[in-house]
């Protein structure tokens, strides 16, 4: 990834060298990680920061992250890392943040006109669901796996109702707006903006009080958070898109999450039994730590039409931040497509829907 920063242009690669040549160097020293192995782990596209594991014999591993693009402040950082730290304190099942030798949770390091914004993380127990080859615990019902999705996410949430910043966190309307969508999404796709605009619209009628609305995960998924296959234990960590936003965003993420168990089965109406079994167990346990309102719940279809905004969004801001031209491949053609047709649930329960080529539809010019 690389942005443009006035004539500057910095991408992931430099960002690796520079910490080879001097960051680590720097970081060890003020994180205490002398006599540490540190190896980079590879980034996924559309990555944001640099992430390296540091590992010691006789020491809890842990995961370093250094933050290079400059479209996040200080501010933000800070509200993202005082955040995990609260929800660390009152018993949510989150990876904790190291204090540096300072006492400080984030560390900000300048280098060649260049600010980095640094953090360092306990490495959550356990190993992600892809990393096990998509099994889940021998001999335990895969129930459970859902059980316990909605049961840490519930856990989250109750303690976030009661979470008063420091440094504020942004909200969901200071990033989603008409004017931020109108400057990303290019004009070829007016259906797209004005159905975005539409949905902000709905939104901004909806409550926004103590117990609909705060800070939540925003990207709650099995590539964010580790299983102990032990003991079924869910550690939840990358809280880099965090908001202020409603919880039933989170639960929609869940929803979205279980299609991938029945992706493949050509059967809509067993994929739609399959669905309404799987949610009733992550409510079930989500309700176990936490309250919610059936009329909230109803909201779910609407709170993945949200996500699938986000999808798009995303998309073309990872574009823009690698430089490239804006296109659609068959995946954000898909996407795209159920969103200016109004196609709820992602399509999945649609006749768009194809099991042999999930959640792709034919390429569109932009």
């Amino acid at each position: 990834m690389a942005v443009r920063k006035g004539e500057i242009v910095i991408n992931d690669n430099e960002v690796v060298s520079i910490g080879d040549t001097y960051l680590l160097a720097a970081v060890s020293e003020l994180f205490g990680l002398e006599g540490y192995e540190i190896q980079l782990i590879p980034a996924h596209d559309g990555g944001r920061n640099i992430v390296y594991t540091c590992e010691k014999e006789g020491e809890g591993a842990k995961i370093l992250r250094i933050a290079f693009l400059p479209d996040r402040s200080r501010e933000d950082f800070l509200g993202e890392v005082e955040f995990v730290r609260y929800l660390f304190e009152h018993g949510g099942s989150v990876s904790n943040i190291i204090s540096s030798r300072k006492g400080n949770l984030l560390e900000e390091i300048t280098y060649n006109n260049h600010i980095f914004f640094v953090c360092l993380f306990e490495k959550a127990k356990g190993k992600m669901l892809v990393e096990n080859h998509y099994r889940y615990r021998e001999g335990v019902p895969i129930t459970e796996y859902y059980y316990n999705c909605g049961k840490t996410l519930g856990r989250l949430h109750q303690i976030s109702k009661g979470y008063t910043p420091i440094h504020r966190r942004y909200s969901f309307f200071d990033k989603y707006n008409a004017e931020y969508i109108d400057s990303l999404i290019p004009g070829s796709l007016s259906l797209v903006k004005e159905k975005m605009i539409e949905l902000l619209d709905t939104l901004q009628g909806l409550d926004r009080d103590q117990e609909t609305f705060g800070m939540i995960h925003f990207d709650y998924n099995d590539g964010n958070y580790s299983i102990d296959f032990d003991t079924g234990q869910i550690t939840v960590y990358d809280f880099d898109n965090s908001l202020f936003g409603w919880y039933m965003f989170d639960l929609a993420g869940l929803w979205i999450l279980g299609v991938g168990w029945i992706q493949f089965e050509p059967d809509a109406g067993k994929r739609k039994k399959f669905m309404d079994d799987y949610f009733k167990t992550v409510l079930e346990g989500y309700r176990s730590e936490t309250e919610i309102e059936d009329s909230m719940v109803d909201k779910l279809p609407l709170f993945i039409q949200v996500s699938l905004m986000e999808n798009i969004i995303d998309a073309f801001e990872v574009m823009r931040n690698n430089g490239e031209e804006p296109e659609c491949d068959e995946e954000l053609s898909y996407r795209i497509k159920c969103f200016e047709d109004d196609i709820p649930y992602k399509g999945f329960l649609h006749e768009i829907y194809s099991c042999e080529e999930p959640f792709e539809y034919e390429k569109r010019n932009i």
